[in-house]
C-alpha cells in the first residue's frame, strides 16, 4: 500500500458512535483500514446533517480549509450530499471521495419538495468529488441513474461480515415458551415498524414475542407514534422496545431469536439483515433498494413494501413450520459464509483509494 493511499482524512457528520448501520459501516471500515496499516485521521463535521445550521456549515468550511493541498479526503455521504457550497473551493486542491450509503432524497418520510431539494443538493455536491464509493450495487446504480455520475467514477464496497463458525442453525424448538421474533432498526419512518406491528396484531393468540432493537433518539416524534401504535393495537405484552443496545446485548437478542423480520421501506444495503443471517436466523424482509440483493431466497422470504397481509401470512406460516425455519436458517448461514470479511473489504477500499493518486 502506497503512502498516499494509506494516509487520508475521513470526515463524518455528528458522532461516529451513533447506533445506525451507516455509522457502523464507518467504524468497522476505519478499524479494518487501520489494521491494514492505514493512517486514518477522523474529524467530525458537526451535528444536524443533512440539515446543518449555518454555524455547522462554517465549521465544515474551516475543516476543509485546514486540510493541506492534495490531501485524500473521504466524506460520509450523509454530510457530503449537502456540502456543494463548502466543497466547491477545495475540489481542485483536495482529492475528494464520497462514501455514499444511499441517496439522501430517497429517505422515507420526506415530502416531494424536500426529496427533490436533497437530490438536487447531492447532484451538485457529487460534481465536486473525484470518486463515489457506495455500499451496494443497488446504490451504485442509483448514483449513476439519479445523479448522472459516470460508472467509472463509482465503486462498490459492501460491508464486511464477521462469521462465527460455531453458530448453529436454528432447529425445531421444543415448544416451550413463545416464538421469539427480532427486528433491528432505528425508530424512524423508513424502517416502517407500523407494517410489522399491524401484521403481528393480526396473528391473534399465537404465542409470539417481538423484540425491537433500535434508537428512539433519531426521530423522537416518530418513536412516540410507534409506542402509541403498540398500545392502540393491544401489543404491550407481546412487544418490547429495547432502544439502542451495546454490541453484547444485541448479540444476545440475535442468539435468543427464532426469526428475524424487518419491514423496511428502503435500504442502501441492510446490515441488520446480514447480521441476522450470520446468527443463523431465517428472515422475513421487505424493502426497495438493496434488500432483494442482500437477502437471498434461500435465507428468507421477501415481500412487497407495506403489505401487512403478506407479512402476517409469512409470520404465521413460519411460526407453524419449524422445518421451514430450519431450512432458511441453513440457507442464511451458507450465504454469509461466502461473504467477505471487513479486512477483505478494507483491502478493496484501499485499492480504490490508490486510484485517487492519478
Amino acid at each position: 500500500m502506497s503512502a498516499a493511499a494509506s494516509d487520508f482524512t475521513f470526515l463524518y457528520p455528528g458522532d461516529l458512535s451513533t447506533p445506525t448501520g451507516g455509522y457502523l459501516y464507518d467504524r468497522e471500515m476505519i478499524a479494518a483500514l487501520e489494521r491494514a496499516g492505514a493512517r486514518v485521521e477522523t474529524r467530525s463535521l458537526g451535528p444536524g446533517y443533512p440539515a446543518p445550521s449555518p454555524k455547522v456549515r462554517a465549521q465544515a468550511q474551516a475543516t476543509l480549509a485546514a486540510l493541506p493541498d492534495g490531501r485524500l479526503t473521504v466524506i460520509d455521504g450523509l454530510a457530503c450530499g449537502v456540502m456543494a457550497e463548502e466543497l466547491a473551493p477545495h475540489a481542485a486542491r483536495l482529492r475528494l471521495v464520497s462514501l455514499l450509503h444511499h441517496p439522501l432524497g430517497h429517505e422515507s418520510g420526506l415530502d416531494d419538495a424536500r426529496s427533490s431539494a436533497l437530490l438536487a443538493a447531492e447532484r451538485a455536491a457529487l460534481a465536486h468529488v473525484r470518486h463515489v464509493v457506495t455500499t451496494s450495487a443497488a446504490t451504485a446504480r442509483a448514483v449513476c441513474e439519479t445523479f448522472g455520475v459516470a460508472a467509472k467514477a463509482v465503486s462498490v464496497v459492501e460491508p464486511g461480515v464477521e462469521i462465527d463458525a460455531r453458530v448453529p442453525a436454528k432447529g425445531p424448538r421444543d415448544g416451550a415458551g413463545p416464538l421469539r421474533l427480532l427486528s433491528v432498526g432505528s425508530l424512524i419512518p423508513r424502517k416502517d415498524h407500523a407494517t410489522l406491528l399491524d401484521a403481528l396484531s393480526r396473528l391473534g393468540d399465537r404465542d409470539l414475542r417481538l423484540d425491537i432493537a433500535g434508537s428512539a433518539a433519531l426521530d423522537p416524534d416518530h418513536a412516540g407514534e410507534i409506542r402509541a401504535l403498540i398500545a392502540r393495537l393491544g401489543l404491550e405484552d407481546k412487544v418490547t422496545l429495547h432502544g439502542a443496545l451495546p454490541r453484547e446485548a444485541l448479540d444476545a437478542l440475535y442468539r435468543a431469536a427464532d426469526l428475524f423480520v424487518l419491514t423496511t421501506l428502503y435500504e442502501g444495503y441492510g446490515m441488520a439483515f446480514v447480521e441476522a443471517m450470520a446468527h443463523g436466523l431465517p428472515v422475513v424482509a421487505t424493502g426497495d433498494g438493496a434488500v432483494r440483493d442482500t437477502v437471498p431466497e434461500t435465507a428468507g422470504i421477501f415481500l412487497p413494501v407495506g403489505d401487512v397481509a403478506a407479512v402476517a401470512d409469512a409470520l404465521a406460516r413460519l411460526a407453524a413450520t419449524p422445518q421451514d425455519r430450519h431450512a432458511l436458517s441453513l440457507g442464511a448461514l451458507a450465504h454469509v459464509a461466502q461473504l467477505p470479511d471487513w479486512d477483505a473489504q478494507a483491502a478493496r477500499f484501499i485499492d480504490i483509494l490508490k486510484g485517487m493518486e492519478q
